[in-house]
């Protein structure tokens, strides 16, 4: 992840600095809104351990799962000119869409620690800033960072997790017409921090615990409107 980091931001350097100065960031300028598509591409890798009582040892299942789906949102965001080619993003967008991983139990339902188990990730929320280069009067490129966040339930005896948080990086394109709209293109990752939780003792076992770590890929394309 971190040879992707550096190697969007030296690409971003590259065409700033090679760049010529016909582009007007200007156009690019002022609040906007828009509606975005995109395909997510989530990688949970999940581990559950108990402590077997006729072993007196750990017992643990390991779960990886990988899910790819169409989710929609919005996004809200206000673009400042910095100079006659440089300007930047701030704003947030929202995706409404849902990915699980579970620890199943035995064929009677149970494992060594009780029933099923699953997490639910869901309401992805990302705030972010995007330094942006303007190529011509028409399109720009950007790197966008971000602080994404995202809500966590379980089914099972265990217990609530916090809610998830972590960091996006991206890379896109945005065009704009003479009319105000535009089309964004984008693609990147969110690493999120972990997820944990234990069993409450009545159908999950307390001494049982539960993980996963979460990581999103995704490619979107946005279509909005510049005011």
């Amino acid at each position: 992840m971190n040879k992707l980091k550096t190697m969007l931001c030296a690409v971003f350097t590259l065409l700033l600095v090679n760049t010529t100065a016909t582009a007007d960031s200007s156009n690019f300028a002022g609040p906007y809104v828009g509606v975005t598509g995109s395909g997510y591409g989530l990688q949970m890798d999940g581990e559950s351990s108990t402590v077997s009582d006729s072993l007196a040892a750990t017992e643990r299942d390991s779960v990886s799962l990988g899910q790819v789906a169409p989710v929609t949102g919005i996004e809200l965001g206000y673009a400042i000119p910095l100079g006659s080619m440089v300007l930047v993003d701030i704003g947030a967008s929202y995706y409404s869409g849902e990915a699980a991983i579970s620890h199943f139990g035995d064929d009677n339902g149970e494992t060594q620690g009780g029933a099923d188990v699953s997490f639910k990730v869901d309401d992805l929320t990302t705030y972010y800033i995007a330094p942006s280069i303007a190529l011509s009067d028409t399109s720009s490129l950007y790197v966008k960072v971000g602080v994404s966040e995202a809500q966590v339930s379980v089914t099972g005896d265990v217990t609530t997790p916090g809610d998830l948080s972590g960091t996006t990086w991206a890379m896109g394109t945005r065009t704009v017409l003479e009319s105000g709209i535009f089309i964004r293109t984008e693609a990147g990752y969110t690493d999120y921090n972990g997820i944990s939780a234990h069993g409450k003792g009545t159908t999950v076992s307390a001494d049982a615990t539960y993980s996963a770590e979460p990581t999103i890929a995704f490619g979107a394309v946005s279509l909005g409107f510049r005011f």
